[in-house]
């Protein structure tokens, strides 16, 4: 199995953009719901993965009913204190009201941690999970590698499976990342 050093800083950056990107999009500020970001982080992982040998956040990952989640980010969202103090944060700059997140500030958004590679996968996964409806989302994220993350313990899921199977690089990147996976500053 593939695995990675997750950056909360990555996804407390990341989560912060999208709600900005919303309340944009929508004119006001705005809630969104765990299933979009989740997907906009999945995509944005596995098209990283895919062009440049590496995720943006390096979240591990279970198969769950409605697809793939990132589990770090998704307990971020629920307002972990965990994820706190590894952030060296006294509060999340969004609130929770049930499966929502909303701006409970306007903070800067600052983006330092994620690189300009990092910020074009973001951007084109969150533009492809707003788009859809949640079935879709669902049903778009469950391909082979959510498949073959049910059938193992914990349903954790491989990164290997999310390399394309049609990329002619899958082998070399597999090969990598299966050495290096751990130590890459991602």
């Amino acid at each position: 199995m593939i695995r990675f050093r997750f950056r909360p800083e990555k996804a407390l950056e990341a989560v912060r953009w999208m709600l900005h990107r919303a309340a944009q999009m929508r004119d006001r500020s705005a809630a969104l719901d765990f299933h979009t970001i989740l997907k906009a982080a999945y995509f944005a992982d596995k098209q990283l993965l895919n062009q440049a040998g590496r995720p943006v956040f390096g979240a591990d990952y279970r198969a769950m009913n409605y697809g793939p989640v990132p589990v770090e980010i998704y307990e971020m969202l629920k307002c972990e204190p965990y994820w706190l103090s590894e952030l060296g944060i006294d509060e999340y700059p969004w609130d929770r009201k049930g499966y929502h997140v909303y701006l409970s500030n306007t903070p800067t958004n600052d983006l330092r941690h994620l690189s300009e590679m990092d910020m074009q996968a973001l951007e084109e996964g969150f533009g492809r999970a707003v788009s859809m409806t949640f079935d879709e989302r669902t049903r778009e994220t469950h391909g082979l590698d959510w498949v073959k993350g049910l059938d193992r313990p914990g349903k954790r899921m491989d990164y290997a499976d999310m390399i394309d199977p049609d990329n002619p690089r899958r082998e070399d990147i597999i090969t990598e990342l299966e050495l290096l996976g751990p130590r890459i500053a991602l």
